[in-house]
């Protein structure tokens, strides 16, 4: 397994699932996961999916600009490192981010989110 293709490709899944069917993240988080979202900890799958799906804007895009891979620990485990920008209908500015996602191994060539930190600015 190549990490770097496995890690672009889980990001490009992510954001294409956030962007248009936000719920259906929820099957990429257990409930053991944890999301650190503006300050505040969301634990397991459903509490994750709860805020994510809550939040005030209805529909984004997100555009990658960089990811990298680390592996992480013995598991198999990897940390992903992710910057971009969110664009919103209505003519709003972008806004800018970066996010990282620890992912554990699920099943051969599978991920689930273990920790998801996410952070946007200006």
């Amino acid at each position: 397994m190549d990490p770097d293709g496995a890690a672009k490709a889980f990001v490009d899944h992510y954001y294409t699932v956030f962007d248009t069917n936000r719920a259906a993240v929820e099957g990429l988080f257990q409930e053991g996961s944890i999301l650190t979202f503006g300050g505040e900890k969301f634990v397991g799958a459903a509490a994750i999916t709860t805020k994510l799906t809550t939040l005030q804007f209805s529909s984004c895009k997100h555009h990658v600009t960089t990811i990298d891979c680390q592996p992480s620990g013995p598991a198999g485990g990897m940390l992903v490192f992710v910057s971009g920008t969110m664009h919103f209908g209505g003519g709003e500015p972008p806004l800018k981010f970066f996010q990282v996602f620890h992912l554990m191994p699920a099943e051969p060539e599978n991920f689930y989110v273990l920790n998801n930190h996410r952070v946007n600015y200006e």
